[in-house]
């Protein structure tokens, strides 16, 4: 499956963020047997580039986060990254994503900025910072841009991430509350893949 087939199937993608990462390859492996195969690693990891090569060959599909430039877009897939997360509308990384391949989700949070980056071939359209205007904001994008997909990304947990869906989102993006910086330099697995259970626990359908 590409990649937005396995956001409408999983409903949930992980989010990692931390000064270090001792193992790429189990973290992603302990999130994908938890039923979150899609994992994004940040470009705020310190050598990130190493830690998207590392994270590859199992279960998981690797993804690169906070991409700002088209530099940095260029070497996540260099790395390995599947599939390509910006924080923002970023016409260069879009540019240089469709020129290898591989799929853009463009970050939005305006009409303007939604539409933009649904032209510009966002995959999904990451609506970012979600908690800002919670399920309420994208229920309200959703009028005007039925045809749009929509991943929120930004203060998702638990407790809230069956709302954003029920407001019209394919999946939501999960930060600190399903794996946080703690979890990740203390190499907390077994924490880990309970919050993986639990979050997808939490996003099933009915």
């Amino acid at each position: 499956m590409d990649v937005p087939d396995i956001l409408r199937t999983d409903r949930v993608a992980a989010v990692v963020r931390a000064a270090t990462v001792p193992d790429p390859r189990r973290v992603a492996d302990t999130l994908a047997a938890g039923g979150v195969r899609l994992v994004e690693f940040t470009f705020t990891i310190p050598g990130v580039c190493e830690v998207l090569t590392a994270a590859g060959g199992g279960a998981a599909v690797i993804g690169a986060g906070t991409v700002l430039t088209a530099v940095d877009a260029h070497a996540a897939i260099d790395a390995g990254a599947q599939f390509v997360v910006t924080p923002a509308v970023i016409p260069a990384v879009a540019a240089a994503c469709h020129e290898r391949g591989v799929p853009v989700l463009l970050g939005a949070y305006t009409p303007g900025e939604v539409l933009e980056a649904h032209r510009l071939g966002s995959a999904a359209v990451k609506l970012f910072p979600a908690s800002t205007g919670g399920p309420g904001h994208l229920k309200n994008m959703r009028g005007p841009f039925p045809q749009i997909e929509f991943v929120p990304s930004g203060g998702i947990s638990v407790a809230n991430a069956a709302a954003f869906l029920e407001a019209g989102a394919i999946a939501v993006f999960a930060g600190s509350d399903l794996i946080s910086p703690a979890m990740v330099e203390g190499e907390q697995y077994d924490l880990i893949a309970r919050n993986a259970k639990a979050f997808t626990a939490a996003v099933a359908r009915n």
